[in-house]
């Protein structure tokens, strides 16, 4: 079932897309948004901020959010375990 995670800013993603969620300080992170930007393939999400997560989804979109990763993983775990 399809469940929408706010990611911050009013911007929503489905959390059963999602692989993974993660820093982006590491340089191989930093390579891994650059590419995808050149492919046209990076959604900024970030209104501007900081980027402090980076969502990486099952069809290769790579989706950087302003909130920390800890907060957008949380939030995907609440909603696995109350399946509101």
């Amino acid at each position: 079932m399809n469940r929408l995670i706010n990611i911050g800013f009013g911007n929503v993603v489905n959390s059963s897309k999602i692989i993974s969620i993660i820093s982006p300080d590491a340089a191989p992170v930093k390579r891994m948004v650059q590419n995808a930007k050149d492919k046209g393939m990076a959604i900024d999400a970030t209104c501007g901020r900081r980027t402090k997560a980076v969502i990486v989804t099952d069809n290769g979109s790579v989706i950087l959010s302003s909130l920390l990763p800890d907060t957008i993983a949380s939030r995907v775990n609440n909603f696995q375990q109350t399946g509101l």
